[in-house]
């Protein structure tokens, strides 16, 4: 078992996940948004960022992937990104069920130079405030699904940014 998770940390496979899972969450969000007009708010929109994020770092860990100290550096990446959506998820889940006062605005809060939502306002445009998040399945949240997938990847991130520094038998 050890083998074979070493051998996904210095593979490409999870590098690959990562792009389709991080691709896959944006669709699903837009999904959301653009068909069936559940409206994001400004946590929503930083998850959203984060996901792109974690594509960026999949691309770019697959194509520096012969460079073993990048790879590390992109194992650690994901590691804080994953720390970063666990934030932001717990933000929204625990604004979603009143654990505490929604403090978001319909700003996004980003600095002048990284204006993504006046580039790509149809995707990165927060459109109304934080409190609810729409039922995917079986009365599970968007929310509580965001915070679950966290969780998972901080968890596999962790263990497979220790296991690359072994090398594969």
């Amino acid at each position: 078992m050890m083998h074979k998770l070493v051998t996904v940390a210095n593979g490409k496979l999870w590098w690959l996940f990562l792009l389709v899972m991080g691709a896959a969450m944006i669709g699903i969000a837009l999904y959301y948004q653009h068909v069936l007009s559940e409206w994001p708010c400004v946590l929503c929109i930083h998850v959203r960022i984060l996901f792109l994020l974690l594509v960026m770092v999949a691309i770019l860990a697959l194509a520096l992937f012969r460079f073993d100290k990048v790879r590390l550096f992109m194992h650690l990446c994901v590691v804080m990104i994953s720390v970063a959506l666990i934030n932001r998820s717990w933000f929204l889940l625990a604004t979603e069920r009143g654990w505490q006062e929604g403090e978001c605005s319909i700003s996004l809060g980003m600095p002048e130079w990284f204006a993504i939502d006046k580039w790509l306002p149809d995707v990165f445009s927060a459109w109304t405030s934080c409190g609810y998040t729409p039922v995917i399945a079986l009365g599970i949240t968007m929310a509580e699904i965001i915070m679950l997938i966290s969780i998972l990847l901080l968890i596999a991130a962790t263990v497979l940014f220790v296991l690359s520094f072994r090398k594969p038998v």
